[in-house]
This record gives structure tokens, sequence and C-alpha cells, in this order.
């Protein structure tokens, strides 16, 4: 098992597990999974009733609740895997291609 001393952003990929298998529990906060995305999900407001469906199903801690009881992504950690756009009760949720 490796035991991370430094941040994550200087560790070089020789010293990561084989694979990327998280060894340490409870760490997926350090890993910025954003940039994998190549589309992104975009909310229309005035369609969403704030059920909370596109928080429930994302398999990453990447929607948050805006105040108003609303729901955007985390452009941290949402790998544009469009889970929320699927589920997603009144099709509110489209998902658009990230720009370069």
């Amino acid at each position: 098992m490796i035991k991370y001393t430094k941040p994550l952003e200087q560790t070089t990929w020789r010293e990561t597990e084989v694979g990327g298998v998280l060894t340490v529990p409870g760490t997926a906060r350090e890993y910025r999974t954003g940039d994998w995305r190549s589309q992104h999900p975009v909310w229309t407001k005035s369609r969403c009733i704030r059920c909370g469906v596109c928080w429930t199903v994302c398999p990453e801690p990447a929607i948050v609740e805006e105040p108003g009881g609303y729901f955007d992504m985390d452009p941290n950690y949402c790998k544009g895997c469009g889970i929320c756009a699927r589920e997603c009760v009144t099709g509110c949720i489209s998902m658009v291609p990230e720009e370069e």
C-alpha cells in the first residue's frame, strides 16, 4: 500500500498503485475527476422540480444543491457520465460537449 506523503498533484505516475486502485478509503475527494469529462450536464431550471433525483443517482459527489433547492454540477468531480440527464424525471438536464 502506498502512503501518500505529499499532495496528489506532486505525486508522479510511478508512485501510484497499478490500475489506479485506491488503497486508502475516504480519499476520493483528493482526486479531481472532472478533468476526464468530454461533456457536462446543464440544467434548465424552469423545468426542474427540485426533486433531487440527479443528486441521488450521481455515482460521484459531483452534483451539489444550490441555495433555493436547485442543483448544479461540481466541475471538479463531474465525469460527464450523463446518468443524471438520463434519470431526470422532467428531462431538464441536457448533456453539452466540453469546449476545448
